[in-house]
This record gives C-alpha cells, structure tokens and sequence, in this order.
C-alpha cells in the first residue's frame, strides 16, 4: 500500500485504528498500582489520543513514539492544549528500534499498533525492555467466533495472516514470558465512532482527487472494503486489549 496515499486519507481523524477514551481508561482500571515514577512509552501513538488518556489519568511522563513526524506534532499541539506538555514527550522513531536502557520500562503501551511488528515479534522485541514485572498493554485484532465466512477469512487472510483467537494470543504471550492477567474486547462503537465514521467522510472528500490519482484510488477503494467487512462482519472479530505482566 502507499503510505502517502495512506497518510493522506488518515489525515486529521481522531484516531488511527479502532479505540475510544473509554477503552483506554478501562485498561487503565484494570492496571495494577504502578511504582513511584514510572517510565511509560506508548508505542505506534499516532495523533496520541491515549497519550494523553494515560498522562491524564496515571498523572505521570509519557513518552511517545511513531516514525511519522506530523502525529508526533498533532500530539504535541493537543497536550499543549490540555494542560499536559509537562507530561508529554514524543519521540520519532521506530518499534522494532528503540534504543531505551534494557530493564528500564515499567509499562509498555501499544494500542492498536503492535500488528506494525506481529503479536508474537513485537513481545518479543519489547520484553527485554521492561524491568521485572513490568506491564505491557496491547490491543490486536482477534477472531471472536470460530468458522468466519470466506469473504471475512479472505479479508484478514491479506491483511493480517497472523491474527488469531484470544486463546492463541495468550499462548503467545505466555510462550514469550509473559502472564496474561486481563482482557476485554473493544466494543464495535469504538470501532465506528472515531475511526471508520470519520474514514468514511475522509473517502467521499478525496474520491474526486483520486479520479486523477491512482495510488489514493487504490487506498480509497481497500478501506471502502474494510467498511463493508467490518459492517457485515463485525460479530466474527475485534480488537482485544490484553494486559500482560513480564514474567
């Protein structure tokens, strides 16, 4: 896929995959306390909604990371804006290069992006980087029922092979180090309301540039596709946030 047609369409929508406050924070409640000071990155923030959810909420440093440089300043824009720049520090890099201190990390956030890397790979990647019981939060699209129709199969079978059932994931985590503690499944609204709404409007305004562009017609054409899964479809998977604590 293009990324600059992709980046073009996801321009100025609140979120960039499914999620809600309300999701965050129901992640957050279900945390245990965390130490005095904690060290918190959210990985794959994008314009960083839950950022400043968890800055908000845990009242402590969170530090932000994503390789494209226009969220990163959204991000900075909004908690100038909410009273929470002193909390908020962003940080343009990649997930599978981080260069933070080994055993440094007490909570790993990674809402909706750990796909980037894989399950499986990005549990990897990040668990040398989380102290001693450290925490990691990442939500993943996973199967809810068993039997999907072919045309929802084919769907995910090209855009995420790898995604699994709840029981599969936890495997992973448990084979990678991790105890899986706790789990919810995003409700379908936070799928609607501030991603695939907004999406929708984003495709009707640039379908007249895309007559002349055949890279954001290509784009237009798989997320108008992703509508038509997701409306039809939506009972047969979700995003899921599982909280794990490092073994």
């Amino acid at each position: 896929m293009n990324l600059d047609a992709l980046f073009t369409l996801h321009r100025d929508i609140p979120r960039e995959g499914p999620g809600s406050d309300d999701a965050t924070l129901e992640a957050i409640r279900r945390l245990p306390p965390l130490p005095p000071s904690p060290k918190i990155l959210d990985l794959g923030c994008g314009p960083g909604r839950q950022t400043l959810v968890l800055a908000r909420h845990l009242n402590a440093p969170v530090t932000a990371v994503d390789f494209h440089k226009p969220y990163l300043l959204r991000l900075q824009q909004s908690a100038t804006a909410e009273g929470l720049a002193h909390l908020v520090t962003t940080r343009h890099a990649h997930m599978e290069s981080l260069e933070d201190s080994l055993e440094s990390i007490n909570l790993i956030w990674a809402e909706g992006s750990i796909y980037i890397l894989g399950f499986a790979n990005g549990l990897r990647l990040w668990r040398p980087l989380l102290r001693d019981g450290g925490l990691l939060v990442a939500s993943e699209c996973t199967w809810l029922l068993d039997n999907p129709p072919v045309e929802v199969l084919d769907f995910w079978h090209e855009a995420y092979p790898t995604m699994t059932t709840i029981q599969g994931n936890i495997k992973t985590a448990t084979e990678a180090g991790y105890e899986v503690f706790d789990r919810f499944v995003l409700p379908r609204s936070a799928w609607w309301d501030e991603y695939l709404t907004p999406l929708k409007e984003r495709v009707a305004l640039l379908r007249p540039e895309a007559s002349t562009n055949s890279a954001l017609a290509q784009v237009l054409d798989e997320t108008e596709r992703e509508f038509d899964i997701c409306d039809r479809y939506g009972e047969y998977f979700s995003y899921v946030f599982y909280l794990m604590r490092k073994n």
